[in-house]
C-alpha cells in the first residue's frame, strides 16, 4: 500500500479555499470575456455599418437620412464601448472583493484585453465624431 500522509483539517480547508478562489477567479475571467465579445461585436458592427453607409453616400446613393451612417455607427460603437467599460468595472470590483479574503492579482490578461478594447472603442467613437476615419 502507498504511504499516504494524513492531512489536518486546517490543511484540507486551505486547499479547498484555494480551489474555490481559483474557480471564482476563472468565472470572473469568463464573464469579462463575455463582455469583451459583446462589446467587440457591437463596436465592429457599428464601424462596419458606418463605413458601408458612408461609402454608399459618397458614391452618390441617396440616403433617406444623410446623417444615418454616422448616427448608427456612433450608437453601436458607443454602446459597445459603454458595455466594455461596465464589464471592466464589474471585473475590477469582483477582484477587489476577492482580495479581501485572499491575495489575487488584478493584472490578468483578460483585464488588459478589456482595457485595450475600451480604449479602441473610445478612439473609434471620437474619430467618427471628428471624422478622422
Amino acid at each position: 500500500m502507498a504511504n499516504v500522509e494524513a492531512r489536518s483539517a486546517n490543511q484540507l480547508a486551505e486547499a479547498r479555499t484555494d480551489l474555490a478562489t481559483t474557480r471564482t477567479l476563472m468565472a470572473a475571467d469568463r464573464t469579462l470575456m463575455a463582455w469583451t465579445r459583446t462589446a467587440l461585436s457591437m463596436i465592429s458592427f457599428g464601424f462596419t455599418i458606418y463605413k458601408v453607409l458612408e461609402g454608399f453616400r459618397e458614391a452618390g446613393v441617396h440616403l433617406a437620412h444623410p446623417h444615418s451612417p454616422r448616427t448608427i455607427g456612433l450608437f453601436l460603437i458607443g454602446m459597445g464601448t459603454v458595455s466594455m467599460v461596465m464589464g471592466t468595472i464589474e471585473y475590477w470590483l469582483m477582484i477587489m472583493a476577492m482580495r479581501e479574503h485572499q491575495f489575487v492579482s488584478p493584472y490578468r490578461p483578460t483585464f488588459f484585453v478589456a482595457l485595450v478594447m475600451a480604449f479602441c472603442g473610445s478612439f473609434l467613437f471620437l474619430s467618427i465624431i471628428v471624422r478622422l476615419l
